[in-house]
Protein backbone atom coordinates (compact mmCIF):
# COMPACT_ATOMS: atom_id res chain seq x y z
CA UNK A 1 0.00 0.00 0.00
CA UNK A 2 1.35 3.42 -0.98
CA UNK A 3 2.11 5.99 1.72
CA UNK A 4 1.79 3.51 4.58
CA UNK A 5 4.01 2.07 7.28
CA UNK A 6 2.73 -1.32 8.39
CA UNK A 7 3.81 -3.34 11.40
CA UNK A 8 2.84 -7.01 11.56
CA UNK A 9 3.14 -9.33 14.54
CA UNK A 10 5.57 -7.35 16.70
CA UNK A 11 6.51 -9.52 19.67
CA UNK A 12 9.01 -8.45 22.32
CA UNK A 13 10.38 -10.66 25.07
CA UNK A 14 12.53 -10.36 28.16
CA UNK A 15 13.97 -13.74 29.08
CA UNK A 16 10.91 -16.02 29.30
CA UNK A 17 8.36 -13.22 29.61
CA UNK A 18 6.42 -11.81 26.65
CA UNK A 19 6.10 -8.03 27.03
CA UNK A 20 4.46 -7.19 23.71
CA UNK A 21 2.49 -9.84 21.87
CA UNK A 22 1.63 -9.84 18.18
CA UNK A 23 1.04 -6.13 17.55
CA UNK A 24 -0.37 -5.09 14.15
CA UNK A 25 -0.45 -1.39 13.24
CA UNK A 26 -0.81 0.61 10.05
CA UNK A 27 0.19 4.26 9.84
CA UNK A 28 -1.03 6.29 6.88
CA UNK A 29 0.35 9.53 5.49
CA UNK A 30 -1.71 12.55 6.45
CA UNK A 31 -3.23 11.06 9.60
CA UNK A 32 -2.55 10.58 13.31
CA UNK A 33 -2.93 7.13 14.88
CA UNK A 34 -3.21 7.15 18.66
CA UNK A 35 -1.75 4.32 20.75
CA UNK A 36 -3.25 4.43 24.24
CA UNK A 37 -3.29 2.34 27.37
CA UNK A 38 -2.61 2.41 31.06
CA UNK A 39 0.83 2.37 32.64
CA UNK A 40 2.63 -0.88 31.83
CA UNK A 41 0.35 -1.71 28.91
CA UNK A 42 3.30 -1.87 26.51
CA UNK A 43 2.56 1.17 24.36
CA UNK A 44 5.94 2.90 24.75
CA UNK A 45 7.78 -0.39 24.30
CA UNK A 46 5.79 -0.99 21.11
CA UNK A 47 6.80 2.45 19.83
CA UNK A 48 10.48 1.72 20.54
CA UNK A 49 10.16 -1.76 19.06
CA UNK A 50 9.02 -0.48 15.67
CA UNK A 51 12.53 0.89 15.07
CA UNK A 52 14.20 -1.80 17.18
CA UNK A 53 15.39 0.76 19.74
CA UNK A 54 14.91 -1.53 22.72
CA UNK A 55 16.20 -1.38 26.30
CA UNK A 56 18.89 -3.87 27.36
CA UNK A 57 17.61 -7.42 27.70
CA UNK A 58 14.49 -6.90 25.59
CA UNK A 59 14.56 -8.85 22.34
CA UNK A 60 12.42 -8.69 19.22
CA UNK A 61 11.31 -12.27 18.62
CA UNK A 62 8.90 -11.48 15.79
CA UNK A 63 7.68 -8.56 13.73
CA UNK A 64 7.75 -7.44 10.12
CA UNK A 65 7.77 -3.87 8.77
CA UNK A 66 6.49 -2.81 5.36
CA UNK A 67 6.96 0.65 3.87
CA UNK A 68 4.66 1.28 0.91
CA UNK A 69 4.07 -2.47 0.72
CA UNK A 70 7.77 -3.38 0.61
CA UNK A 71 9.43 -5.22 3.48
CA UNK A 72 12.16 -3.21 5.21
CA UNK A 73 14.46 -3.60 8.19
CA UNK A 74 14.06 -1.14 11.09
CA UNK A 75 17.66 0.06 10.86
CA UNK A 76 17.07 1.25 7.30
CA UNK A 77 14.21 3.49 8.43
CA UNK A 78 15.71 5.09 11.54
CA UNK A 79 16.43 8.76 11.07
CA UNK A 80 15.36 8.54 7.45
CA UNK A 81 11.78 7.63 6.52
CA UNK A 82 10.80 7.30 10.19
CA UNK A 83 11.75 9.63 13.03
CA UNK A 84 11.22 9.30 16.78
CA UNK A 85 10.17 12.03 19.21
CA UNK A 86 10.78 10.90 22.77
CA UNK A 87 9.15 11.89 26.05
CA UNK A 88 12.35 13.42 27.39
CA UNK A 89 13.84 15.23 24.38
CA UNK A 90 16.89 16.43 26.32
CA UNK A 91 18.20 12.86 26.31
CA UNK A 92 18.12 12.76 22.50
CA UNK A 93 20.71 15.53 22.05
CA UNK A 94 24.46 15.41 22.53
CA UNK A 95 24.97 17.84 25.44
CA UNK A 96 28.28 19.22 24.11
CA UNK A 97 27.03 19.98 20.60
CA UNK A 98 24.84 22.88 19.56
CA UNK A 99 21.48 22.33 17.94
CA UNK A 100 22.93 23.76 14.74
CA UNK A 101 25.51 20.97 14.77
CA UNK A 102 22.74 18.38 15.10
CA UNK A 103 20.86 19.97 12.19
CA UNK A 104 23.96 20.06 9.97
CA UNK A 105 24.68 16.41 10.76
CA UNK A 106 21.14 15.48 9.80
CA UNK A 107 21.39 17.22 6.45
CA UNK A 108 24.84 15.79 5.81
CA UNK A 109 23.29 12.31 5.64
CA UNK A 110 21.22 13.65 2.70
CA UNK A 111 24.35 15.24 1.15
CA UNK A 112 22.93 18.73 1.68
CA UNK A 113 25.73 21.08 2.70
CA UNK A 114 26.99 24.65 2.58
CA UNK A 115 24.70 27.64 2.07
CA UNK A 116 21.80 25.44 1.01
CA UNK A 117 22.00 23.56 4.33
CA UNK A 118 22.08 26.75 6.40
CA UNK A 119 19.11 28.20 4.51
CA UNK A 120 17.08 25.00 4.88
CA UNK A 121 17.86 24.79 8.60
CA UNK A 122 16.69 28.36 9.24
CA UNK A 123 13.52 27.86 7.21
CA UNK A 124 12.68 24.60 9.00
CA UNK A 125 13.33 25.94 12.51
CA UNK A 126 10.99 28.83 11.75
CA UNK A 127 8.43 26.42 10.29
CA UNK A 128 8.17 24.59 13.61
CA UNK A 129 7.56 27.87 15.42
CA UNK A 130 10.94 28.53 17.04
CA UNK A 131 11.50 32.26 17.03
CA UNK A 132 14.96 33.83 16.98
CA UNK A 133 16.21 30.85 15.00
CA UNK A 134 19.92 31.71 15.13
CA UNK A 135 19.88 31.99 18.93
CA UNK A 136 18.09 28.64 19.25
CA UNK A 137 20.47 26.93 16.85
CA UNK A 138 23.54 28.22 18.67
CA UNK A 139 22.17 26.92 21.98
CA UNK A 140 22.81 23.59 23.68
CA UNK A 141 20.01 21.29 24.79
CA UNK A 142 20.37 22.16 28.48
CA UNK A 143 19.72 25.84 27.67
CA UNK A 144 16.25 25.28 26.17
CA UNK A 145 12.87 24.26 27.52
CA UNK A 146 11.31 20.86 26.93
CA UNK A 147 8.75 22.37 24.59
CA UNK A 148 11.44 24.00 22.47
CA UNK A 149 13.39 20.76 22.29
CA UNK A 150 10.26 18.87 21.19
CA UNK A 151 9.90 21.34 18.34
CA UNK A 152 13.56 20.95 17.48
CA UNK A 153 13.17 17.18 17.31
CA UNK A 154 10.37 17.67 14.81
CA UNK A 155 12.57 20.11 12.87
CA UNK A 156 15.27 17.42 12.67
CA UNK A 157 12.68 14.94 11.40
CA UNK A 158 11.67 17.40 8.69
CA UNK A 159 15.32 18.01 7.78
CA UNK A 160 15.77 14.25 7.45
CA UNK A 161 12.77 14.28 5.10
CA UNK A 162 11.02 11.72 7.31
CA UNK A 163 7.57 10.61 6.18
CA UNK A 164 6.46 9.08 9.48
CA UNK A 165 6.82 10.32 13.04
CA UNK A 166 6.68 8.14 16.16
CA UNK A 167 5.87 10.40 19.12
CA UNK A 168 6.15 8.71 22.52
CA UNK A 169 4.23 10.67 25.18
CA UNK A 170 5.43 13.98 23.67
CA UNK A 171 3.08 16.16 25.73
CA UNK A 172 3.36 14.49 29.14
CA UNK A 173 6.10 16.78 30.48
CA UNK A 174 4.71 19.99 28.96
CA UNK A 175 2.49 22.60 30.60
CA UNK A 176 -0.95 23.09 29.07
CA UNK A 177 0.12 26.04 26.89
CA UNK A 178 3.17 24.22 25.51
CA UNK A 179 1.06 21.10 25.03
CA UNK A 180 -1.53 22.97 22.97
CA UNK A 181 1.19 24.59 20.85
CA UNK A 182 2.86 21.24 20.22
CA UNK A 183 -0.41 19.64 19.10
CA UNK A 184 -1.18 22.66 16.89
CA UNK A 185 2.19 22.15 15.20
CA UNK A 186 1.74 18.40 14.82
CA UNK A 187 -1.72 18.75 13.29
CA UNK A 188 -0.51 21.44 10.88
CA UNK A 189 2.43 19.36 9.69
CA UNK A 190 0.21 16.33 9.14
CA UNK A 191 -1.74 18.47 6.68
CA UNK A 192 1.06 20.58 5.18
CA UNK A 193 3.73 17.86 4.99
CA UNK A 194 1.43 14.82 4.67
CA UNK A 195 3.12 13.25 7.69
CA UNK A 196 1.91 9.99 9.17
CA UNK A 197 2.08 10.01 12.96
CA UNK A 198 1.92 7.42 15.72
CA UNK A 199 0.99 9.33 18.88
CA UNK A 200 1.60 7.33 22.05
CA UNK A 201 -0.27 8.84 24.99
CA UNK A 202 -2.24 8.11 28.13
CA UNK A 203 -4.20 11.37 27.74
CA UNK A 204 -7.61 10.75 26.21
CA UNK A 205 -8.07 14.50 25.80
CA UNK A 206 -5.10 14.53 23.42
CA UNK A 207 -6.60 11.54 21.59
CA UNK A 208 -9.99 13.25 21.22
CA UNK A 209 -8.39 16.42 19.90
CA UNK A 210 -5.76 15.09 17.51
CA UNK A 211 -6.20 11.46 16.49
CA UNK A 212 -8.00 9.90 13.54
CA UNK A 213 -7.61 6.23 14.49
CA UNK A 214 -6.92 4.69 17.90
CA UNK A 215 -5.43 1.42 19.12
CA UNK A 216 -6.00 0.53 22.77
CA UNK A 217 -3.37 -1.64 24.52
CA UNK A 218 -3.55 -3.77 27.65
CA UNK A 219 -1.11 -6.40 28.93
CA UNK A 220 1.05 -6.12 25.82
CA UNK A 221 -1.75 -6.65 23.31
CA UNK A 222 -4.07 -4.48 21.25
CA UNK A 223 -7.58 -5.01 22.57
CA UNK A 224 -9.40 -2.48 20.41
CA UNK A 225 -8.61 -0.68 17.15
CA UNK A 226 -11.16 1.78 15.86
CA UNK A 227 -12.00 5.23 14.48
CA UNK A 228 -11.61 7.86 17.21
CA UNK A 229 -15.25 8.97 17.06
CA UNK A 230 -16.49 5.42 17.45
CA UNK A 231 -14.18 4.87 20.41
CA UNK A 232 -15.62 7.83 22.29
CA UNK A 233 -19.21 7.00 21.34
CA UNK A 234 -19.20 3.26 22.06
CA UNK A 235 -15.97 1.78 23.46
CA UNK A 236 -15.98 -1.99 23.18
CA UNK A 237 -13.15 -3.21 25.39
CA UNK A 238 -13.18 -2.92 29.20
CA UNK A 239 -9.79 -1.17 29.01
CA UNK A 240 -11.11 1.54 26.68
CA UNK A 241 -14.19 1.97 28.87
CA UNK A 242 -11.97 2.44 31.93
CA UNK A 243 -9.75 5.00 30.20
CA UNK A 244 -12.75 6.99 28.99
CA UNK A 245 -14.50 6.88 32.36
CA UNK A 246 -11.35 8.25 34.04
CA UNK A 247 -11.05 10.94 31.36
CA UNK A 248 -14.66 12.07 31.85
CA UNK A 249 -14.28 12.15 35.61
CA UNK A 250 -11.14 14.27 35.40
CA UNK A 251 -12.77 16.59 32.87
CA UNK A 252 -15.80 17.13 35.10
CA UNK A 253 -13.56 17.82 38.10
CA UNK A 254 -11.48 20.29 36.10
CA UNK A 255 -14.55 22.33 35.19
CA UNK A 256 -16.40 21.98 38.50
CA UNK A 257 -17.12 25.30 40.27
Amino acid sequence: MKDTLTLQGLTLRHQQRTLVDGIDLTLSAGSIHGLVGGSGSGKSLTCAGILDLLPPGVLRSAGILHLDGHRVEPARLRGRDVALVVQNPRSAFNPVRSLRHHALETLDTRHVRGSEAHRLILDTVREVGLEDADRVLDSFAFQLSGGMLQRMMIALALLADSRFLLADEPTSDLDVVAQARFLDLLERLVVDRNLGVLLVTHDMGVVARSCDQVSVMAHGRIVEQVDVHRLFESPHSPEAQTLLAAHRTLTREAYAP
